[in-house]
């Protein structure tokens, strides 16, 4: 790998793990709650219910849910959107609502090398600050919203 991408990526493993740091909320341990991974997807909700649009287009440009510090996206209205992962416009398009939901749950799954955080895992987890141990970075709601909102962006 060339010198580079290495520093990029450190860069913006730095950076993702420090936005994450200052989110103001998290689930505990014990409000998470069992999946199947099959394949590339988790098929099934978290919730059992569907996510809400709104409610998850609010979090994805929120800068303390970290989409856009990584991510670039259908928002004219943020300045400064990531570019060091794939950009959100189209996401429904090119991924199913379960392929969605695992690269939000646990995209280490897809990935080793990512530094995209696992925002519902919790167990087998490397570095992660003590304040965050056995906590899920969003909720399954939360989880579910954004589900609901990348899957509503169709090219």
């Amino acid at each position: 790998m060339p010198l580079a991408s290495l520093g990029i990526q450190i860069i913006g493993a730095w950076l993702a793990a420090a936005a994450v740091a200052a989110l103001p909320w998290a689930a505990s341990a014990s409000e998470l709650r069992a999946y199947a991974v099959v394949g590339d997807a988790i098929p099934q909700s978290l919730t059992g219910l569907p996510g809400d649009v709104t409610r998850g287009r609010e979090l994805a440009v929120d800068r303390a849910s970290t989409c856009i510090l990584c991510h670039s996206g259908p928002f004219p209205e943020q300045k400064f959107q990531g570019d060091l992962a794939p950009g959100l416009g189209g996401a429904g398009s090119r991924w199913s609502e379960g392929q969605l939901r695992l690269r939000l749950v646990d995209a280490s799954r897809l990935n080793a090398a990512t530094i995209m955080p696992s925002y519902y895992r919790v167990e087998d987890l490397d570095r992660v600050g003590a304040a965050w141990r056995d906590k899920p970075i969003l909720s399954a709601e939360q989880i579910e919203d954004l589900v609901a909102y990348l899957t509503s962006l169709r090219e």
